[in-house]
């Protein structure tokens, strides 16, 4: 008979020692309670406890994430909106996440409900809708410092969806629509505007380079003239003082129409 109950005392044992062994994460931290009192903590690793005297109560201390249910809430100008919510925590105090609240978790989304509701309820339909991050700050706020506490530290808080009534929804879209609309004639116009003032320019532009090169032409030509003008007048004196000079000299003899016959010579020698 003996032979029998060896094996049953070696599970016995085995089950004492499996029951006293306790292995706690990386992530997380907790609590040794024996007969109802706290007595130690547990740390990552391998902790021992005294079986069936001992209760271990693991915590995990990582940042997570819960969703604050939708729920309708009234604002100031009793406008309906739906609207809910995501949390991230953290559990900074295990001692106080587990003896001074029952379930933090549920205590969390009640307390982010019932203020959410009361930030709700002071703002006007228009503020609730446009002034996102403000409501943000002020529950984020509120819940950080409520849940101090119960050891716990509420990292972020984001509003996921504000959906109002469906008439102001509606009434909403059309307006959407109506500045997209105004904003598409404001870039339409905008731009024949700017094609307007190109073509002008550009007008204006070869306006000015024909101007300018009439402009060059007629100077080209002036001075032209003027050197071709200034080279015969002085032509003209020379032949002018010659005459006279030989007509008071009575050794030669001047015809009276030498001037005559000079101007035919330029005359033929330009043509």
């Amino acid at each position: 008979m003996e032979w029998l109950l060896l094996p049953i005392v070696g599970l016995i044992i085995l089950f004492i020692i499996i029951k006293s062994v306790v292995i706690v994460n990386q992530y997380e931290l907790g609590l040794i309670f024996r007969l109802g009192k706290v007595v130690g903590s547990l740390r990552p690793g391998v902790n021992l406890i005294i079986p069936f005297i001992d209760n271990a109560i693991k915590v995990d201390v990582r940042t997570k994430v819960i969703d604050v249910p939708p729920q309708e809430m009234i604002t100031r100008d009793n406008a309906g909106v739906t609207t809910d919510a995501v949390i991230y925590y953290r559990v900074m105090d295990v001692n106080r996440a587990v003896l001074e609240v029952q379930n933090y978790q549920y205590a969390i989304v009640n307390l982010a409900q019932t203020t959410l509701r009361a930030i709700i309820g002071s703002l006007e339909l228009d503020e609730v809708l446009n002034k996102r991050e403000y409501i943000n700050n002020k529950l984020l706020e509120s819940l950080d410092k409520d849940t101090d506490s119960w050891g716990v530290k509420v990292e972020k808080v984001e509003l996921r969806e504000i959906d109002p009534p469906t008439d102001i929804k509606n009434a909403m879209t059309q307006q959407m629509k109506a500045e997209r609309l105004k904003r598409a004639a404001i870039l339409e116009a905008e731009g024949e505007k700017q094609s307007k003032i190109l073509r002008a320019q550009g007008t204006a532009e070869s306006i000015r380079i024909e101007a300018e090169g009439q402009a060059k032409a007629i100077k080209t030509v002036a001075e032209a003239a003027q050197m071709y003008f200034k080279g015969e007048a002085q032509v003209y004196k020379s032949l002018d003082v010659a005459n006279s000079v030989l007509k008071e000299n009575s050794k030669y003899i001047i015809s009276e129409n030498i001037m005559d016959i000079a101007k035919n010579f330029l005359n033929s020698k330009k043509n």
